[in-house]
């Protein structure tokens, strides 16, 4: 499929892009390649050929839950640089 100059402007005008003409040009010969790979592709025969999502078998590796204590508040706050008795201080952002 031969891509056109204003299919191209067309793509760029949807993706919100200014191209200049040489831009358009080398965009139109690069689409152009792309659908060509992609029509070739189509033609090969996938007939006997299982869907996939992915070429490799994966399982996931869970690990049992284990309840662990926390850290207590004082722990937490100790390397803070600016804290109260119970939160981090931080710059204020909004006015």
């Amino acid at each position: 499929m031969k891509i056109t100059k204003e299919m191209v402007k067309h793509i760029s005008l949807l993706s919100r892009l200014e191209l200049d003409e040489g831009e358009i040009e080398v965009y139109q010969e690069q689409l152009s390649r792309i659908i060509d790979y992609v029509e070739k592709l189509n033609e090969v025969d996938t007939q006997e050929v299982e869907p996939t999502s992915h070429v490799l078998t994966l399982n996931n590796v869970f690990r049992e839950d284990v309840v662990k204590g926390s850290l207590s508040r004082e722990e937490a706050l100790r390397n803070s640089p600016d804290c109260t008795e119970k939160f981090f201080r931080v710059p204020k952002i909004i006015e």
